[in-house]
């Protein structure tokens, strides 16, 4: 009983340092971490590895803090820096850290200095604009992405950091219900606008 126990338990630990391990390293042998892989309006979107992985942080020319390299956060404030000349007056945070719960839709997060909308929200999505997702058990930061492409029942998101399998872009369905918009995916807390 008691071998029974520690093969178990021995097999519990390797699962356990695997997946962290799994989160740091990168499992992908197509792409290298740092190489571009899509972009935005000419804004790169960089390969990251492993979700956990960190290259370091990337700043503008100027001192503006975008980010931990090659992370989703990077990313969207690289792309509002460059393509909106956008700063954020709160540069630092985690992804889910940029929606707001006790802010009211359509209302500015001062934070972010960018409107926010909740999902469901009585404002469509425009392309540009940051979407936030939840945390979850796996990933305790969230997720943050930008607005690609909008129709009248699809939303196409684009990222950094999806996982080192994952697509840089995405789609979702979107619906109006009650003269609401909403993105059909239950992580998705809301999306900021300029």
């Amino acid at each position: 009983m008691k071998k029974r126990f520690l093969l178990l338990f021995g097999i519990l630990i390797l699962l356990v340092v695997g997946f962290f391990a799994s989160k740091k390293i990168n499992l992908n042998p197509n792409y290298e971490v740092g190489q571009k892989i899509d972009s935005l309006n000419g804004v790169a979107v960089y390969y990251n590895g492993g979700v956990g992985n960190v290259d370091g942080r990337a700043l503008a020319k100027d001192g503006y803090n975008l980010g931990l390299k090659y992370q989703c956060v990077e990313f969207v404030k690289r792309y509002y820096y460059e393509e909106l000349n956008h700063k954020m007056p709160d540069s630092y945070g985690h992804a889910k850290d940029f929606f707001n719960s006790q802010i009211k839709d359509g209302k500015i997060n001062k934070q972010r200095n960018l409107k926010q909308y909740k999902n469901p929200s009585k404002s469509k999505p425009k392309v540009n604009d940051l979407v936030i997702y939840s945390a979850t058990t796996l990933n305790k930061y969230g997720h943050v992405s930008i607005v690609s492409k909008v129709t009248e029942n699809e939303v196409e998101i684009i990222q950094q950091n999806p996982g080192p399998f994952g697509n840089s872009r995405e789609k979702y369905d979107l619906i109006n219900e009650n003269g609401k918009w909403k993105i059909k995916n239950d992580r998705i807390l809301g999306w900021l606008r300029k």
